[in-house]
């Protein structure tokens, strides 16, 4: 702990170490990166004592896509509080009933069913619930290095240095190679009954699969009659330069996972949307599957406003642009960091550092954090750190962004091991 820390800070890390978590707070101290949340504002974030701040470049995996404290939403926020609260999960919902409106809107073909929860997980969840019920199959296959969430099935389809630490793995769930058409169509048997993938796999470094890849997940899924479920909890939303990063593709999932950035980073909430025939399973007992919280109806006021800002095409023509600037820019950095920073990998701001070698990630992830760039390195992909800008970044940023990223590239070249 630096030895400049206020009381109170060193106050809120020994509670933290006491009834929190103790490992989080012993490896942080480890690598001087005892940072404790303060102030926040757009995209930047402050220690509580003020003295030191990040830009933030993960944005929570795209929780913070419109910074910190969106003044918009907080007044939305506001204004919500007058009137709504949680609302009753068994009862009908006009604010429900509106977002769930939207978000058929603004999804392609017949996917005009929603079912609310609180994160990504619980949604990943529900869509393997629905696919194992109206299918009458139990198989699930995922992407090997891909992420869901930690909620049970979700877990279930991560990695195994995910799953190993809490018992036996939940049956019926099989990974294979993500952009391996031939695995998938190998992985594919009679009682297989979805298919579910990132569009763009975040925690395996930003892999960004190409047309050939998508459509033909799509037409396997087809032919075997699997469902397609479209984990789009980080791509989503105007991330990639598309509302929904499966646009890209030119193909139509039977069901979309939404989540993080959902209600602006103010109140929890997620989504998961079905096609039309697939809300069939709750027919029989509507309230077969339930979430207390899930579709709060102060969450889903917010998630509206968070849908018009994100499908507007003036706010995706501007991703776009950033995304085009900044990659200018990093492939001037790329050249001067030859060897070092590898490539760039990218779908609008959904963003990639490929580097040396797997120490490379870690390494940057520090150096970055002294120089007051918040950047997470991919965890199923160490050579990779994700680069995640919110989407409220201003042009006038990019220069000081990159000029960090430079001298934290030269400082963790400074520290890797010959």
């Amino acid at each position: 702990m630096q030895k400049s820390t206020s009381p109170q800070k060193r106050k809120s890390i020994e509670q933290f170490r006491r009834y929190v978590s103790s490992g989080k707070v012993q490896f942080f101290e480890k690598y001087d990166m005892d940072f404790v949340m303060g102030h926040r504002e757009g995209p930047w974030l402050w220690d509580m004592d003020g003295k030191k701040r990040l830009y933030n470049l993960h944005c929570n995996g795209g929780v913070f896509n419109l910074g910190h404290r969106n003044p918009e939403l907080i007044e939305l926020f506001k204004e919500a509080l007058e009137t709504y609260d949680i609302g009753n999960h068994h009862l009908m919902s006009r604010t429900r009933a509106e977002l769930a409106a939207e978000l058929a809107r603004l999804m392609p073909d017949n996917l005009n069913y929603t079912v609310f929860g609180v994160g990504g997980g619980e949604a990943v969840d529900l869509a393997f619930k629905v696919a194992r019920s109206f299918t009458g199959k139990t198989r699930i296959i995922s992407a090997r290095g891909g992420y869901h969430g930690h909620t049970g099935l979700a877990l279930a389809a991560g990695d195994p240095k995910y799953r190993n630490p809490f018992g036996p793995p939940a049956p019926g769930f099989e990974q294979i190679p993500f952009g391996d058409l031939k695995s998938l169509e190998n992985a594919i048997n009679t009682d297989t009954a979805a298919v579910i993938l990132e569009t763009v796999p975040a925690t395996l470094g930003i892999l960004v699969p190409d047309h050939v890849y998508m459509q033909g997940v799509r037409k396997l899924c087809d032919k075997h009659k699997v469902l397609l479920i479209m984990d789009e909890v980080q791509t989503g939303l105007g991330r990639t330069g598309k509302l929904w990063g499966f646009e890209h593709f030119e193909i139509v999932p039977d069901i979309v996972v939404l989540g993080k950035g959902l209600s602006g980073g103010l109140y929890p909430i997620s989504a998961t949307v079905l096609r039309d025939e697939l809300e069939s399973v709750f027919h029989a007992d509507p309230f077969i599957h339930i979430s207390t919280f899930g579709g709060s109806e102060i969450g889903c006021v917010l998630a509206r406003r968070v849908l018009e800002m994100a499908s507007s095409p003036e706010f995706l023509s501007n991703i776009n642009n950033l995304s085009e600037l900044l990659a200018l820019e990093i492939e001037k950095l790329q050249k001067k960091h030859n060897g070092f920073l590898k490539s760039l990998r990218r779908l609008g701001l959904m963003m990639g550092l490929e580097l040396a070698d797997e120490l490379s990630g870690p390494l940057l992830t520090k150096t970055a954090y002294d120089n007051e760039l918040l950047i997470i390195y991919a965890n199923n992909d160490t050579s990779v750190c994700q680069f995640l800008p919110p989407l409220i970044m201003e042009e006038k940023d990019i220069g000081f962004i990159v000029a960090q990223l430079d001298k934290a590239l030269r400082a963790a070249k400074r520290l890797k091991p010959l």
